[in-house]
C-alpha cells in the first residue's frame, strides 16, 4: 500500500490551531474581455503570496497527488461555454510533500481563461464557482471553494430564448463546506460525471467481467432449448448441402455466425441507448419498473413452464425468411435474422433476463450482455460448418430439451423475486420480508428437484422411465440448496446470497436477535452505559441496522449524538436495493472485530439515499449541486452524499470527526475484513490525535 503524503494527512486534520493567524496566501479577481457582440472571455486571475502555489488539475489525484484548481459554471440559457477553462503553462518540479512527484503548479500570478458564446439578447451574469488549494514548502491550506460572477453585456443578434448551456468538461465538484463552514474533501477521482469511489475501477471491471460470464453461460443454455437446438444440424447441413464449393459454405455460415452476433449486439446498444444512465436511480429503486420487471420475469417463466408460446408476428418472420431465400451473404445474413425471430419463444425469456438484469441505468452492460450471449449463441453454428463430422456425435433433439426449458421457467420464477423484493424494501410494505422470500425459494428449488426426479410432468413433458446420472447429480444440487436455504428462515446469516436476499432485519423470527435481546436484558444494567444512542433513533419506527447494531438513520442526529458521546462518526451511505451493501454487511460487517469497533468505538448512522419516505415540508432541503428540492429521506442523503464527496455508488462509508470533517480517506466496497479494520482503527486512531490536541 502507498504511503500517505504528509501533506494530504495535514490537508485532513485541518491543524489550522497550529498558526497564529488564519493564512489568506491567495487572492482572487475576476475580469471579462468582449471584444465581440457574440463571444467574451472570461479571466478568473489568482494573485499568489511569495512562497505559496496553487496545483493544476493535471497532476496525480488525491491522496496521492494535490487538489487541483477546477472550475464550475453555472448552467444558464444566455450563454454557451466554448471548450474548456485554458490555463498558464505551469511550473513542473518535484515535490517533497508528495513523494517527490514532479507536479505542476503556478506561483505569483496565474490567469485561468473561459471563452463564452453569448446566445441571449439581454444583459445577464456568469456565475459560477472555483477550488483550489494551496501549499507552501512546509504546509498546505485545506481545498477552499470562491464564488464568482460576470455581468456580460448580450447579444443584439441573439435569440429571446437561448439554447441551455453546457457545462465544461472540466468543471469537478472535490469537496464541499460542512454544516460548521469547514471544508471536507474527499478523496475521489475527478471525472467529467459524478463518478464512483477510487477503488471502484477494478471492481466495476470485474462485474463486467461476472455479467459477460453469466451471459455468455446465458447462451449456451439458449442452445439447449426445443427452439434451437433442433436447428443447428438442419442449418449447418444447408449451408454444407454444396459439396463442390465447400469454402464459400464455410464463409457464409461465418457470415451467418457473425450477423446472429451483430443482431443481438444491436439489440444491446438500443438497450443502453434508451434506458441510459440517466435512468439509473429511477429503474433500480422505483417500483413501477421493478414490479414490470417482475411480472415480466413470471410471464416468461410461464413461458418455460409450457403455459403458453411467446411468438412474433408471422409477416415478420415470412418476410424474413423471403429474404433469406435470396442465396449468398445477404441471404445468410437474413437466415440469421429468421433463427433469432423463430427462436423468440425460448431465447426471448432468456435475452430478456440480461437485458432486464442490467436495466439499472449502465450503458456499457447491456452491450457486454447481449455480446456474451451471442457469441455463444452463435458459437455452434459456426464450429459444426468447419467440422461437419461433428454432428453425427451431436444429441438427438428429445425430451431432455423440454426439460431444460422447464428449469429455466423455475430460475426464472427464483430471479424475478428479487425485484419485487426491491420495491417491498424501498417503499417498506412488508409483504416480501427475508423469511417470506426464503420460503419462496425453498418451495421453487424443491419443486424443481422433485421435476428432476421426474416426480412432477408439465405440458409437453415426455415420460421418465429411470432417471439419468446428470440428472441425478442436478437434483443433488438442487436439494443441497434447499437444504442450506431452511436455516435461513431462523436466522442463518446465508452470506453466499446476501446480495440476493432481503436484509437479515426484516426476518420477523431471529434466534441470533432473540438470543442477543436475552443477553442484553441480563446484562442491562452493565451495558447501560455503554450504548451507542443517546435518543430515540429518528425513522427507526421502519429502517433498522444489521447485525442488532445501535444506532441512527439522520445525519444530524447522530452528529449531535457523536459531540455528546465524543466518540467518531461512521456513516453508512446504503441502499435497499444495493446488493453491494448488503454483501458488505454479512461478509466484512459479520466479523466480530468489525462489530464490536462498531459498537464501541463509533456513533454508527446509516443514510438510505434511495428511501421514498418523504419527510415534512420543513425539512426539505434545496440542492446546492443541482439546484432542486429534496423531499425524501433518499434524495436529502444522495445529494449529501453527491454535493460532499462527489461519489454516488453504494456502499460508501465515511469516518467524522465530531465537527464534521473527514478522519481517513473513505472506504467504497472491499470485502477485505482486514482492510476494513484498518480503515476503522486508522479512524479511531486519528481521532484520538485530535483530541489530545
Amino acid at each position: 500500500m502507498k504511503k500517505l503524503p504528509a501533506c494530504f494527512l495535514a490537508l485532513i486534520f485541518i491543524p489550522l490551531f497550529t498558526f497564529s493567524q488564519v493564512l489568506t496566501p491567495v487572492t482572487w479577481s475576476f475580469k471579462v474581455e468582449q471584444t465581440k457582440p457574440d463571444e467574451a472571455t472570461l479571466l478568473l486571475i489568482a494573485k499568489i503570496d511569495h512562497g505559496w502555489h496553487i496545483y493544476s488539475r493535471n497532476n496525480p489525484l488525491p491522496p496521492n497527488g494535490p487538489v487541483g484548481t477546477t472550475f464550475t459554471f453555472n448552467k444558464s440559457k444566455d450563454f454557451q461555454l466554448i471548450g474548456n477553462v485554458t490555463e498558464p503553462k505551469p511550473i513542473e518540479e518535484k515535490d517533497s510533500q508528495f513523494d517527490n512527484q514532479t507536479l505542476r503548479y503556478f506561483d505569483i500570478k496565474a490567469v485561468f481563461k473561459q471563452k463564452i458564446k453569448i446566445l441571449g439578447k439581454n444583459d445577464f451574469q456568469v456565475k459560477g464557482s472555483l477550488e483550489f488549494m494551496c501549499c507552501d514548502n512546509g504546509k498546505c491550506i485545506p481545498p477552499d471553494d470562491v464564488e464568482f460572477g460576470f455581468d456580460i453585456k448580450g447579444n443584439p443578434g441573439g435569440n429571446e430564448i437561448a439554447a441551455v448551456n453546457t457545462v465544461a468538461k472540466n468543471s469537478d465538484i472535490i469537496g464541499k463546506k460542512s454544516d460548521t463552514g469547514k471544508v471536507i474533501t474527499a478523496s475521489t477521482t475527478p471525472t467529467k460525471t459524478i463518478g464512483k469511489a477510487t477503488g471502484m475501477d477494478k471492481e466495476e471491471k470485474k462485474s463486467l467481467l461476472m455479467f459477460f460470464l453469466f451471459s455468455l453461460l446465458a447462451g449456451f443454455l439458449a442452445i439447449l432449448t426445443p427452439c434451437v437446438f433442433p436447428m443447428i444440424p438442419m442449418t449447418v447441413t444447408f449451408f454444407m448441402h454444396d459439396s463442390v464449393n465447400t469454402r464459400k459454405a464455410r464463409f457464409q455460415a461465418i457470415v451467418y455466425s457473425l450477423s446472429i452476433i451483430l443482431i443481438y449486439t444491436v439489440i444491446g446498444t438500443l438497450v443502453a441507448v434508451t434506458l441510459g444512465a440517466n435512468f439509473a436511480n429511477f429503474l433500480s429503486t422505483h417500483w413501477i419498473p421493478n414490479v414490470f420487471f417482475f411480472m415480466i420475469f413470471i410471464v416468461f417463466a410461464a413461458s418455460f413452464l409450457g403455459m403458453f408460446e411467446i411468438t412474433l408476428p408471422g409477416w415478420m418472420v415470412s418476410k424474413a425468411d423471403k429474404q433469406a431465400d435470396k442465396g449468398g451473404f445477404t441471404g445468410a445474413f437474413f437466415m440469421a435474422f429468421t433463427l433469432v425471430l423463430v427462436s423468440f419463444s425460448c431465447t426471448g425469456p432468456i435475452v430478456g433476463a440480461i437485458l432486464v438484469k442490467s436495466a439499472g441505468g449502465e450503458v456499457i452492460q447491456p452491450i457486454i450482455g447481449m455480446l456474451g450471449f451471442s457469441i455463444a449463441f452463435a458459437l455452434p453454428f459456426g464450429l459444426f460448418a468447419f467440422f461437419p463430422s461433428w454432428l453425427a456425435s451431436l444429441p438427438k433433439s428429445g425430451g431432455w430439451l423440454n426439460s431444460v426449458k422447464v428449469v429455466l421457467g423455475f430460475l426464472e420464477l427464483a430471479l424475478g423475486l428479487k425485484f419485487l423484493s426491491i420495491a417491498d424494501q424501498t417503499y417498506h410494505w412488508h409483504i416480501l420480508d427475508r423469511e417470506v422470500y426464503l420460503a419462496f425459494w425453498i418451495v421453487i428449488f424443491t419443486l424443481m428437484g422433485l421435476y428432476l426426479l421426474g416426480k412432477l410432468k408439465f405440458n409437453h413433458d415426455s415420460d421418465v422411465p429411470f432417471i439419468s446420472v446428470p440428472r441425478l447429480t442436478f437434483a443433488i444440487i438442487t436439494f443441497t440448496f434447499v437444504v442450506y436455504l431452511i436455516p435461513g428462515m431462523w436466522g442463518a446469516p446465508l452470506k453466499a446470497l446476501a446480495g440476493y436476499l432481503p436484509p437479515q432485519q426484516s426476518l420477523d423470527f431471529d434466534l441470533t436477535t432473540i438470543i442477543h435481546n436475552e443477553v442484553k436484558a441480563v446484562s442491562g444494567s452493565a451495558r447501560a452505559n455503554n450504548t451507542s444512542q443517546c435518543d430515540v433513533p429518528k425513522y427507526g419506527e421502519f429502517l433498522e441496522l444489521p447485525h442488532q447494531l445501535e444506532g441512527y438513520f439522520d445525519y444530524n442526529q447522530a452528529l449531535v449524538c457523536a459531540r455528546k458521546q465524543n466518540k467518531p462518526l461512521f456513516i453508512d451511505f446504503t441502499g435497499h436495493g444495493c446488493v453491494n451493501c448488503r454483501e458488505m454487511e454479512a461478509r466484512v460487517w459479520a466479523d466480530p472485530q468489525v462489530l464490536k469497533r462498531l459498537r464501541e468505538n463509533f456513533i454508527v448512522t446509516a443514510l438510505y439515499v434511495d428511501d421514498k419516505t418523504e419527510v415534512p415540508q420543513n425539512e426539505w432541503i434545496t440542492s446546492k449541486y443541482d439546484g432542486k428540492v429534496k423531499k425524501s429521506i433518499g434524495k436529502i442523503y444522495a445529494d449529501l452524499q453527491i454535493s460532499r464527496f462527489n461519489v454516488n455508488a453504494q456502499p460508501y462509508y465515511v469516518l467524522l470527526d465530531t465537527t464534521g470533517n473527514l478522519l481517513t480517506i473513505p472506504k467504497a466496497y472491499d470485502l477485505n475484513v482486514d482492510s476494513f479494520i484498518k480503515f476503522l482503527d486508522t479512524g479511531v486512531r486519528n481521532f484520538q490525535k485530535q483530541q489530545k490536541k
